[in-house]
């Protein structure tokens, strides 16, 4: 008798604002399953808060994608092993633990809050350029992608001058129609070009973040591992901004659809921080991020998945379950609540995350207070989002005032 086979799973977004019907289904009905990707693998899918808090805190799954099992979302996910080394999103105990202790201190609240001034400056640019120019203007082009790129490029130490060369690399690379030829090229050019800018950083260190860990490591370890500042350098860049970006697009299209909300935070900026919570909650555009396999025999949520097997948690599933955030699809800005895996859970929680959180805040507050009145200058339905990438959000956002 031929083996039953496992249920075809989708995984692109249907809508903005829910989860798939499909993922629904399976939290309500068989929470730990079977499923088979569009990619043909058959993997475990786990869709509830408290299973994947489970799976996400237990080191009995890994995070290295080399290992047979692990579950890729596109023919094209792999790269190229000895292009770059192991990321921190792909270590495992206890190669992890040193490595983010490395960097975690350049991402304290008492860092982000230095740089509170010059997040600031730079949102108050370029809202004022929008408002000097023609309208409507392209939200993403001229606040979303900016702000967020320029922001970790000077946390890095990158030149601005060169966003545009990193954004189109990094949107091959987070794309799932994008050919795995070039997604090679695009990291071959990402890796050739952090090459280059650390081994200027290294001949003369700068006082940024790429800098300072240079510094630390020929401290501690008597020489620089450029190989690995190049990993660290890469995964900052490209979470950096791609992230950031998406979710500044998400938040004003929430807002500017939901003008109750969008009144009580301009009236009360003291609220904006929990409202934040809600909207990384209610988007949870990074939520694939979230794959592992198992390395042993494990039993979670009643399912015992076996070693080998590969496991795909669906967080923005999760962070609609009603067991955890009480009627979870209405979009709730005094919620606030904080339990949402929008930032993962864990020992590979984001590491960036406050500082997400920061320059959501500030954008929120000055575009709000600059331009109350902000408006789609096209219908909703008419916007292009990004269905076809493992990060949600807009392709274009026309606004006008």
């Amino acid at each position: 008798m031929p083996a039953e086979q496992s249920p075809a799973l989708p995984i692109a977004r249907t809508c903005p604002y829910a989860p798939r019907d499909e993922h629904v289904r399976l939290r309500e009905t068989d929470p730990v399953s079977k499923v088979t990707l569009p990619t043909g693998a058959e993997v475990w899918v786990v869709t509830r808060h408290e299973d994947i808090r489970a799976l996400l805190a237990d080191t009995r799954f890994s995070s290295d994608r080399r290992r047979p099992g692990f579950p890729m979302l596109d023919n094209g996910s792999g790269a190229p092993t000895d292009v770059l080394p192991p990321l921190l999103l792909t270590m495992d105990p206890p190669e992890h633990g040193p490595a983010r202790r490395a960097v975690l201190g350049e991402f304290t609240v008492k860092r982000m809050n230095k740089l509170k001034p010059r997040i600031q400056e730079i949102v108050d640019e370029h809202i004022d350029r929008m408002l000097a120019g023609p309208r409507p203007v392209d939200l993403v082009r001229a606040l979303s992608l900016p702000v967020p790129s320029l922001v970790i490029s000077e946390l890095l130490g990158v030149p601005y001058d060169d966003h545009a060369f990193f954004q189109s690399r990094s949107a091959s690379l987070v794309s799932r129609t994008v050919s795995q030829e070039e997604k090679q090229k695009a990291l071959f050019d990402l890796a050739g070009y952090l090459d280059e800018l650390l081994r200027a950083k290294e001949e003369v260190p700068t006082d940024d973040l790429l800098g300072r860990q240079i510094l630390r490591q020929r401290e501690v370890n008597g020489a620089v591992d450029r190989k690995d500042l190049m990993g660290l350098a890469f995964l900052l860049l490209i979470a950096g901004h791609e992230t950031t970006a998406n979710m500044i697009s998400l938040t004003m299209l929430q807002l500017v659809r939901d003008p109750g909300a969008r009144e009580a935070l301009r009236q009360d900026p003291g609220t904006t921080l929990p409202a934040v919570e809600e909207l990384l909650r209610y988007f949870t555009i990074a939520e694939q991020a979230l794959a592992r396999v198992a390395v042993e025999d494990v039993e979670l949520g009643g399912r015992l998945i076996k070693a080998g097997d590969g496991v795909l948690a669906l967080a923005h599933t999760a962070n609609r379950d009603p067991r955890v955030f009480p009627d979870p699809d209405t979009f709730d800005v005094g919620r606030g609540a904080r339990n949402h895996l929008a930032f993962g859970y864990g020992h590979h929680q984001c590491l960036g995350q406050n500082l997400a959180r920061l320059e959501l805040q500030i954008v929120i507050d000055t575009l709000l207070r600059k331009i109350p009145d902000i408006r789609p200058a096209v219908p909703v339905d008419e916007l292009s989002f990004k269905d076809d990438a493992i990060i949600y959000g807009i392709y274009e956002f026309p606004v006008t005032w």
